[in-house]
């Protein structure tokens, strides 16, 4: 209940400095409707090393619910089931949010035969025994139903519609996969990271029918309110410049009535802003064009209001149910290890048992927490690293 208020206050206080209407507040209720006429197709297109590991493969379309305005989407997610007989109680659930590669409906770990590069963490999950469900995320992929006129985009870097979305992603996995429990561990790298961390601050209400027992965060998208500032000074790097122009692409949709996109982009980054929110490969060379000025807040008020917005989707909203394992870098081009040691800091005040691993060097493999996942699901106590930081 404390992330939906934060929730609420964070949407009004954005809305306000644009000038527009609060929308509803984000619900902590459990989606009555995720698993209503969840329909299952066979997933083919997949790499031999998945396809060897699991028992069978499917990309089930369901119902989630949007985090910007509270109404119903529908999702589709990639349903793996292992090899040989489920234990007493069934198949433990890991649902796996991915890194994101752009904004269109093909940027989907669906529409990939390697899974966006994750088939060898789905592989591995498939091996240790437990069902993998890899959502798209709404607006990714091709559901069987997209009857969601306003809500068939993909907010980027909304943490709620994420979380939701992991959330829904595993109810109809546990409706579709009779063997399956109700346990699940929610796991992710970088906007996955993102989904994972929001999930079990949403877990509390949304998932409540549920039992998660932790989640696992890979160099998450943490402190997300700092690329206001990064793209004031000037000082946003290639990487963040995706993830800043692809934020602003999303608001941009999400609240098209009340921001103005060329406030926030100009010249190159114009010119180069198709590229930058696709997955076409050459949407890792386009930053290297646009300079600090093309994406320069064009006034303090804009500024405010980007700041506004970003603080909406900023982690943490909210006390997390489960234990957490956030795992990053100590130079991370994306998220600076500052930004996560601060949403680190404000998620232990908020009462969170966090394993806390910074490491040297890029941290990009989610199997990173495969050792902390067993330990979740056998039952072990969670070590907590928050002693210092509250």
């Amino acid at each position: 209940m404390l992330r939906a208020l934060a929730l609420s206050s964070a949407t009004i206080v954005a809305l306000t400095a644009c000038g527009g209407a609060p929308p509803q507040a984000a619900q902590t209720t459990t989606s009555a409707t995720s698993t209503d006429n969840a329909s299952s197709v066979p997933l083919t297109n997949v790499v031999p090393a998945v396809r060897d590991a699991a028992a069978s493969m499917s990309v089930v379309t369901h119902v989630s619910r949007s985090g910007v305005n509270d109404g119903g989407t529908h999702v589709s997610t990639s349903v793996f089931v292992p090899k040989g007989n489920p234990p007493p109680g069934g198949y433990p659930i890991v649902a796996l949010a991915h890194q994101v590669t752009g904004l269109s409906a093909e940027c989907a770990p669906s529409q990939s035969a390697d899974l966006l590069g994750l088939a060898p963490t789905v592989a591995a999950l498939l091996r240790a025994g437990y069902v993998v469900t890899l959502p798209d995320y709404q607006g990714l992929g091709k559901p069987a139903v997209t009857d969601d006129e306003y809500n068939h985009y993909y907010p980027y870097l909304d943490s709620t519609t994420a979380g939701y979305n992991m959330i829904d992603a595993v109810r109809a996995t546990h409706a579709t996969v009779p063997q399956t429990s109700t346990s699940w561990v929610a796991l992710g790298y970088r906007e996955g990271g993102q989904a994972a961390w929001a999930a079990n601050e949403l877990a509390d209400g949304y998932g409540s029918d549920l039992k998660l027992v932790g989640s696992a965060s890979i160099s998450p998208l943490a402190g997300v309110d700092s690329l206001a500032g990064a793209a004031q000074d000037g000082t946003l790097n290639d990487a963040q410049k995706i993830v800043y122009v692809r934020y602003l692409a999303a608001i941009g949709r999400e609240y098209k009535y009340d921001i103005e996109l060329d406030d926030y982009r100009r010249g190159a980054a114009g010119r180069q802003w198709d590229a930058l929110l696709s997955c076409r490969p050459d949407a890792s060379t386009a930053p290297a064009q646009i300079t600090a000025a093309d994406l320069r807040p064009a006034s303090t008020e804009a500024l405010s209001a980007l700041r506004a917005y970003l603080k909406k989707t900023n982690l943490p909203q909210g006390p997390a149910l489960a234990p957490m394992l956030v795992v990053y870098s100590d130079s991370d081009p994306v998220s600076p290890a500052a930004w996560t040691d601060r949403a680190l800091d404000a998620a232990c005040k908020m009462g969170d048992s966090i394993t806390i691993q910074k490491r040297p060097g890029p941290q990009t493999d989610p199997l990173a927490a495969l050792a902390w996942i067993d330990d979740r699901f056998a039952g072990a106590p969670a070590p907590n690293d928050c002693g210092g930081r509250r």
